[in-house]
């Protein structure tokens, strides 16, 4: 083979520097893609409120996400319309790694519930599943059953006499019992409520019997013998109830739902940075200070690659367009 001349070799040096001298812009796509990833700060917008539970989330992993990944991870809560705002929000950002979104049971079911929703699941791609705090199934002590088994019984032979808290409609709380009531057959009295604190009291005191709370909202309560739990709404017990049974365990398999959290992005966004994202969220999840900040906030840890979560995506979609159906049940905005 010929070796390249002292000119020739001259020449390509000039003309590596003069590429070099080019505007970003008029480089060739290719070469820009071949960019590091992240070269600069990274937004993770959260449709809900600042301070609650999806927020708190969301820094758990967020911070150790910017260690690793040397840029910053700045959360911005969007709250608002159901978490349509923030959603809608990250559904029209650039596919380019650099606006995430905390995705929850909300981003699939708010455009089936909401005619004003101007997003859809397929505008996102899966990164990362991340945890979920698991729901309890409660009810009031005045009720005699001890087990959820023992609750449909006794619930089946007073149909329409006995009530069930909502704390909203298309929340994931009432779109659970609805899941659990479609599976059972069960003829409950809905009685709405503007949120999970506030139906507390009322069933405490027997004026409603049943219903599902967050786990870390219900613990106190359950543990003073203020309310009954039955079961929990997740695929494993729970460390601060160790003896109460899974609603599988409880011969319901059918009923099990998770209210899930994970991060997304836009549609489009290059593989390798949703590969590079959903190995970092694994890795996060793997570490110990960041398992104990989410159990410290009653969130179980359910790890999920990129894939993964989108096939979950998938399935809740399928699931809750047939409940939403069969239910016949309609957004209130």
């Amino acid at each position: 083979m010929n070796r390249p001349t002292d000119a020739l070799r001259r020449r390509l040096a000039l003309a590596a520097a003069a590429a070099a001298a080019l505007p970003a812009s008029l480089l060739p796509q290719a070469a820009r893609a071949q960019e590091a990833w992240p070269s600069k700060p990274v937004k993770v917008i959260v449709p809900f409120p600042a301070g609650g539970v999806v927020d708190l989330v969301t820094r758990a992993i967020t911070d150790r996400l910017a260690t690793v990944l040397k840029q910053p991870f700045l959360v911005e809560p969007r709250p608002g319309a159901n978490g349509n705002i923030g959603t809608e929000a990250a559904a029209r950002s650039p596919a380019d790694g650099y606006t995430l979104l905390t995705a929850t049971p909300a981003t699939v079911t708010q455009p089936l519930l909401s005619g004003t929703a101007r997003f859809k699941t397929a505008d996102f791609v899966g990164l990362g599943l991340v945890g979920a705090p698991p729901n309890l199934f409660v009810v009031s002590p005045s009720v005699p059953a001890k087990t959820l088994r023992e609750f449909v019984e006794y619930a089946r032979t007073r149909p329409g006499k006995l009530s069930v808290s909502n704390p909203g409609v298309g929340t994931s709380n009432h779109l659970g019992q609805e899941l659990f009531f479609s599976q059972t057959g069960l003829q409950l009295v809905d009685v709405r409520y503007p949120g999970q604190p506030q139906m507390i009291a009322d069933l405490a005191s027997g004026q409603v019997q049943f219903g599902l709370l967050t786990g870390a909202l219900a613990l106190p309560h359950v543990k003073e013998g203020r309310l009954r739990a039955l079961a929990i709404g997740a695929p494993k017990r729970w460390n601060e109830l160790p003896d109460l049974p899974t609603v599988g365990e409880s011969g319901f398999p059918e009923a099990m739902f998770l209210p899930w959290y994970g991060l997304v992005a836009p549609a489009g966004t290059p593989r390798p940075i949703v590969r590079r994202l959903s190995d970092e969220i694994l890795a996060a999840l793997a570490n110990p200070e960041v398992a104990a900040r989410l159990d410290k906030m009653g969130t179980q840890v359910t790890p999920a690659s990129a894939e993964d979560f989108d096939a979950l995506i998938r399935s809740e979609t399928e699931r809750w367009t047939r409940v939403i159906r069969e239910r016949n049940i309609r957004s209130e905005s």
